[in-house]
């Protein structure tokens, strides 16, 4: 069995075909389910469960692993893929505890009907002796969840962070071996479950920097023994720093919005600014999402279908308001054929956005080059905010 350290070992599951999170988010890479088995010289503890659907993966390896005996069942995090199992767990070692806080408790016993002498709560740095190992918890909230904690396993030097610095990614290595990969997938699980909580994750990056780290365990991806690598980055995504780069996310149904689209990216490249565009006919959600990490601008382009946006553009704005990025500034563009509400119902769907909302440009039919001078325009003026952010030259 893989091993962290001496009586530290990987006891969980790698999910290599899931392509589906919550029935929402892309999975291109598969994920795992990460549990830990600690040792300690009078006691055990299983650190977090699995999925339900690799239950026998995680009770074969707990076998596999000897484990005559469980005293403790630490539960980070009530969601499902961390504790769907904790109950196939406590049959196979009656006398196990579930060790949590408290507001976990009470969603383990709401969602996975866990009697409630089983538990052990703990306080936000209360420790937990194992005889030579030591648990010590730190609540970690907001990363994702209100009653997410982390584990410091004092000895070691191993900080054990449930949701908080995971990636999807199903690998059979322990640990980050090709980082580029691993930065890749750690964006794409922070842009689509972690953005929301950006303060949250900078408070709780306060309560871990005096620790002396030597290894971060998560729930998902690979082990990080070098640290610091994504403590940098969730300090650069959860900050509040912009890049000079511009989220483009259209749909065209006749072809008028493609044109518009074609043009400001054109427009907005020639001014030396970097364009992410997207095309919401067949969008990878988590690209976009990722896009949203840096981006100092979005434009929402659309037609007008009966008398608002096409749906996959409400779709787009919908996801971006519950992201709820650092972008500063917005725009929105598209076309109408006789009449409609589009700008309005856009911008009404971005309510959660801390955005400056620049002058929209809607055509009706195709547009004119008149238009496309005001396209142009729209391009200076994101010239304009982009300079006064202090992000372009």
């Amino acid at each position: 069995m893989k091993q962290l350290k001496p009586n530290v070992h990987f006891a969980g599951a790698i999910d290599w075909d899931r392509r589906l999170f919550d029935e929402l988010i892309p999975l291109p890479d598969g994920t795992t389910y990460n549990a830990y088995l600690i040792r300690g010289s009078e006691k055990t503890a299983l650190l977090d469960a699995v999925d339900p659907t690799k239950a026998e993966v995680l009770i074969d390896n707990l076998v596999r692993l000897g484990v005559d005996k469980l005293d403790y069942l630490v539960a980070h995090h009530g969601e499902q893929d961390h504790s769907g199992v904790i109950g196939d767990v406590l049959v196979l070692y009656p006398d196990a505890k579930v060790v949590t806080n408290p507001k976990c408790k009470e969603m383990l016993m709401s969602h996975l009907h866990v009697e409630e002498d089983r538990f052990i709560t703990v306080a936000d740095g209360e420790s937990l002796s194992l005889g030579d190992k030591t648990l010590r918890f730190i609540y970690t909230p907001w990363v994702h969840w209100p009653e997410t904690m982390s584990t410091w396993l004092v000895e070691d030097k191993i900080l054990f962070t449930c949701d908080f610095f995971g990636s999807h990614l199903a690998s059979s290595e322990l640990f980050v071996s090709d980082e580029a990969q691993v930065y890749e997938s750690a964006k794409r699980y922070f842009a689509e479950i972690m953005m929301p909580f950006r303060k949250p994750i900078l408070n709780n990056l306060e309560k871990i920097k005096d620790l002396d780290i030597e290894m971060i365990a998560p729930s998902h991806g690979p082990v990080y023994n070098r640290p610091q690598f994504i403590i940098d980055a969730y300090r650069d995504w959860a900050g509040e720093e912009v890049k000079n780069e511009v989220v483009v996310a259209y749909v065209s149904m006749h072809g008028s919005t493609r044109r518009m689209v074609d043009h400001l990216v054109d427009a907005l490249s020639d001014r030396g600014i970097v364009v992410r565009q997207f095309n919401l006919t067949g969008v990878d959600i988590g690209k976009l999402a990722i896009s949203l990490v840096d981006a100092a601008t979005l434009v929402l382009a659309s037609p007008t279908m009966l008398v608002g946006p096409h749906p996959n553009a409400a779709y787009a704005a919908i996801l971006a308001n519950a992201l709820r990025p650092k972008t500063r500034y917005a725009a929105i563009i598209g076309s109408y054929g006789w009449a409609g509400k589009l700008v309005d119902q856009l911008v009404g769907m971005l309510g959660n956005l801390k955005v400056e909302l620049l002058e929209p440009v809607v055509v009706k039919g195709m547009p004119t080059d008149e238009n496309f001078e005001a396209l142009d325009e729209l391009a200076d003026k994101i010239l304009q905010k982009h300079k006064e952010a202090g992000i372009i030259a």
